[in-house]
């Protein structure tokens, strides 16, 4: 019989538990539905009530959110929630492999941790493999952990410098016609990946890898006749490439070199009579060794709220149940 039962949790002060919670009551209240419990936050004290399995469940969030934080992990709503339905489906434990995974970029910056077990899976994936492809959709993290990663790599002196390119697809490549010269005309295509080098270092630093050729940030059209020795080489937004363009640039890839794609398979940019070179990717290459494959899914979306349930919302609408269905 599982016979009420009561707990108290006692943290290093009041600051130190309302941090495993974003100091957000609604996720308390949220955990008593989940759970079956009644959670009573006082001071740096934390009472749960309830019957003895959903006590010892209510436990394990917790422990875990103290793990995450004791690690770096700044906790969120979405963190929180993402914790809260692991514990639901018995896999409370299996978080700890989460939150211990690490990658330091910078001695400035915090540790990055993954927040996801698809994304520990992918970071696990770039460090055994040479070439992974990252598929799902939009702020599931593909690009950001697949930078994070290259900046990690060049750090430990693993990789002597980072490529970094996405096909120009709204300007069709044709960057001749655009004004200014080759930077201002590429910078709009390139933001996303700035964005995520300015998460993780220095303004000033990331100029001089620019300016000694250590950080290269290209379109893809710009990769035919190369050969990338010694890179950590990211192809961003991989659904935009034609099949051409993905078979050019998979066999640039040169020695000591490690390669990342990412890219949604459902958000193809292309005109309706070309082929996505990500999907005939994945395809051909299924069942070659030595060549990773991770599926993200909407759970896995990492931006606001809203954003997770407007992915699943499309998917319903254009009848896509799985990101990986045109695989």
């Amino acid at each position: 019989m599982n016979a009420p039962h009561a707990q108290t949790l006692t943290f290093e002060n009041a600051h130190a538990l309302s941090d495993l919670y974003a100091a957000d009551e609604t996720l308390l209240r949220e955990t008593e539905s989940t759970l079956g419990v009644k959670l009573t936050a006082r001071d740096a004290q934390l009472k749960i009530d309830g019957a003895n399995g959903s006590v010892t469940s209510a436990q394990e969030l917790f422990r875990q959110l103290h793990l995450a934080h004791q690690h770096g992990l700044r906790i969120r709503r979405h963190e929180f929630l993402y914790a809260l339905k692991a514990v639901q489906r018995g896999e409370g434990k299996q978080l700890e492999s989460i939150w211990s995974t690490r990658i330091q970029v910078s001695g400035k910056k915090p540790v990055i941790i993954p927040k996801t077990f698809l994304q520990k899976a992918y970071v696990d994936e770039i460090r055994r493999q040479d070439l992974v492809f990252g598929l799902g959709p939009a702020g599931t993290g593909k690009t950001y952990l697949a930078m994070a990663m290259a900046v990690s790599y060049l750090k430990t002196d693993k990789i002597n410098r980072i490529i970094l390119t996405r096909p120009a697809v709204e300007a069709g490549e044709a960057l001749g016609f655009l004004p200014g010269d080759l930077q201002e005309k590429i910078f709009p295509y390139l933001r996303p990946l700035y964005d995520a080098l300015y998460d993780m270092l220095d303004v000033e630093e990331i100029q001089k890898m620019m300016d000694k050729g250590i950080l290269e940030i290209a379109p893809l059209a710009y990769m035919r006749g190369r050969t990338l020795t010694g890179a950590f080489v990211i192809l961003d937004e991989g659904q935009n490439a034609t099949t051409e363009q993905m078979f050019m640039f998979l066999t640039r890839l040169g020695p000591d070199s490690k390669c990342i794609v990412t890219g949604d398979p459902t958000q193809v940019d292309l005109p309706h009579h070309r082929k996505s070179g990500l999907v005939e990717a994945v395809q051909a290459l299924a069942n070659v060794d030595g060549i990773g494959f991770v599926r993200f899914e909407d759970t896995d979306v990492i931006r606001h709220e809203l954003v997770g349930k407007i992915v699943r919302a499309y998917k319903e609408h254009r009848g896509v149940r799985q990101t990986s269905l045109t695989l």
